[in-house]
C-alpha cells in the first residue's frame, strides 16, 4: 500500500533550484546603494535584462532604497544574491499594502543573503496591515535562506496563493532556511494557501503592533487550503500574540525541535487544523498556556516535548516567580470540541503538593 503524501520526506534544507547561468550586477544598471537614491528601477532593469533562462542578480554591500509600491519583481530561474551588508530598505509610504521583494507566479527562485527591511517606524499612513518584506505567492520551488527581514508594516514574509477558491494558484515547495524575522507589525511569517512549506533553522520574534502579532500565523481562510507544513529547529519568541497560531483549512502540520518562549499569547494555538504533530519541542514561559488545542482541531500528537512554566500572566500580576508550582494545570489545554488528541512523554510544570 502506498503511503499518503504527507508520510514521505518531501523536505530538505538545501533544495535544488534551477537557476540560469547569466550573472548581472545591479551596480551596472545604475543602482547606487547609498541609502538615498531610489534604486527600484535599476534592480528591475537588471532582472529584466536576464535571458529567458534566468540567472543571478548580484547585490553588493550598501543600502538600496526600494519603492515597495512598485517592488522588486522576480522572474523564474532567478537568484537574488545579496552580500552580507546589502540592505534593501523600503522607502516610506502611506499605503495599506506593499511588497519590497515579490515572487508571484514564478518557479525556481532563490533569495539569499543580506537584509530586507520595511518602513514601519516611518510609515506615513495609519490603516492597513499588508506591508511585506518578501511576498511569495502562486510560486513553486522557492528557496529563501541566510537572510534577515524585519520592521515591516505587515509581515516579514508571506507564503501563499494568487487567486481565490477553485482558481487559486498555491505556492508549492517553499523552503525557508536560516531566516531571521523580527519587529514586524503584524507577524514574522504568514502562511496562507500553499503545499510543502519547510521552515528550518529560523527565528520569528518580536511581532507587535496589530493583531494577530504572532511569530508565525498559518491562516488560509477560504482562499484555499494549506497542506504539509514542517517547522523544525525554529524559534518563536517575544511576540505580543501567539508564538504559532493555526486556523481552519490546514492539514499535515509538523513541529519538530521548535522553541516557543515568552510570547504574550499561547506558545502554540490551533483552532481547526487536522493531522498536527508536535515533537521534541520546548514550549515554555508563555503568558498563556504552552499549547491550546481549540475549536475543531482534529488528530494531534504531542510527543516528547518540554511544555512547562507557562500561564505566566497570573504570576507576573502577583509578583511571583513564573517557576513557582501552582495549584492548577497551566501548560496544555484541550477544548471539548477537539478530537483525537494524544499525549506521551511530555514534561509539564509540577503542581504544588500541599
Amino acid at each position: 500500500m502506498a503511503l499518503p503524501a504527507y508520510a514521505t520526506n518531501w523536505w530538505t534544507t538545501t533544495p535544488t533550484v534551477s537557476i540560469g547561468s547569466t550573472v548581472l550586477n545591479v551596480k551596472n544598471f545604475g543602482a547606487m546603494g547609498n541609502g538615498t537614491t531610489d534604486d527600484t528601477a535599476a534592480f528591475q532593469a537588471a532582472i529584466n535584462a536576464l535571458p529567458t533562462s534566468g540567472g543571478t542578480i548580484v547585490v553588493p554591500d550598501g543600502t538600496y532604497m526600494i519603492n515597495a509600491l512598485k517592488s522588486i519583481n522576480l522572474r523564474s530561474h532567478t537568484r537574488l544574491s545579496m552580500w552580507g551588508s546589502a540592505n534593501l530598505q523600503a522607502i516610506p509610504n502611506s499605503a495599506d499594502r506593499y511588497w519590497v521583494v515579490r515572487a508571484w507566479n514564478v518557479n525556481n527562485v532563490e533569495i539569499v543573503g543580506g537584509h530586507v527591511y520595511g518602513e514601519r517606524s516611518q510609515h506615513q499612513g495609519t490603516v492597513g496591515e499588508w506591508g511585506y518584506c518578501i511576498n511569495i505567492s502562486g510560486s513553486s520551488n522557492v528557496y529563501v535562506h541566510d537572510i534577515v527581514v524585519g520592521n515591516s508594516w505587515g509581515d516579514g514574509l508571506l507564503v501563499g496563493a494568487t487567486g481565490w477558491g477553485k482558481t487559486a494558484v498555491l505556492s508549492n515547495g517553499v523552503t525557508l532556511n536560516r531566516v531571521t524575522s523580527n519587529n514586524n507589525r503584524r507577524q514574522g511569517l504568514s502562511i496562507t494557501p500553499a503545499t510543502q512549506v519547510y521552515v528550518v533553522n529560523s527565528s520569528f520574534t518580536g511581532s507587535n503592533g496589530t493583531a494577530p502579532q504572532a511569530g508565525i500565523d498559518i491562516e488560509p481562510q477560504t482562499q484555499g487550503t494549506t497542506q504539509q507544513v514542517r517547522l523544525e529547529n525554529t524559534t518563536l519568541s517575544n511576540n505580543v500574540g501567539n508564538g504559532l497560531e493555526v486556523h481552519d483549512y490546514v492539514s499535515g502540520l509538523t513541529l519538530n525541535k521548535v522553541t516557543a518562549e515568552n510570547n504574550q499569547g499561547y506558545g502554540v494555538f490551533t483552532s481547526g487544523p487536522t493531522n498536527v504533530t508536535i515533537t521534541n519541542s520546548t514550549l515554555s514561559q508563555n503568558y498563556l498556556f504552552g499549547v491550546d488545542i481549540a475549536g475543531t482541531t482534529n488528530t494531534v500528537q504531542l510527543v516528547g516535548n518540554t511544555i512547562n512554566w507557562n500561564g505566566d500572566t497570573w504570576f507576573y500580576a502577583h509578583s511571583q516567580s513564573i517557576f513557582t508550582p501552582g495549584w492548577a494545570l497551566r501548560d496544555i489545554t484541550i477544548a471539548s470540541t477537539a478530537v483525537n488528541v494524544t499525549q506521551s512523554n511530555n514534561v509539564v510544570s509540577p503542581l504544588r503538593t500541599k
